[in-house]
């Protein structure tokens, strides 16, 4: 996430409410401040999650960038954040070896 990201609190809302109770993961918040380090953690606007150090939610070619990002929901509408549905389907994919490996 960047410092002035307007939509970290969405997404650990609805990351929180994907999370199964009790769910034995550690959540750690990383803020990057340049495109260096942007580059190195794939951060493809903010906020990004990666679980196992991978974005699930990750298109093929999009570059890393400081920028806001911008989800879609099934229906095609803009958010800050995945909604909750498609973060507890990513869980359970890392939770079974199903997510792609780092870019």
């Amino acid at each position: 996430m960047t410092l002035d990201c307007p939509h970290v609190g969405i997404l650990e809302a609805r990351l929180i409410a994907a999370l199964p109770d009790p769910c034995g993961i550690t959540l750690t918040r990383k803020m990057i401040t340049n495109h260096e380090q942007a580059d190195a953690y794939g951060l493809r606007g903010s906020p990004t999650l990666l679980i196992d150090g991978v974005d699930p939610f990750a298109q093929p070619g999009q570059p890393t960038s400081l920028s806001c990002r911008i989800y879609r929901d099934a229906a095609g509408h803009a958010h800050g954040a995945p909604p909750i549905d498609a973060l507890k389907a990513a869980l359970q994919e890392a939770a079974l070896g199903l997510h792609p490996a780092q870019m």
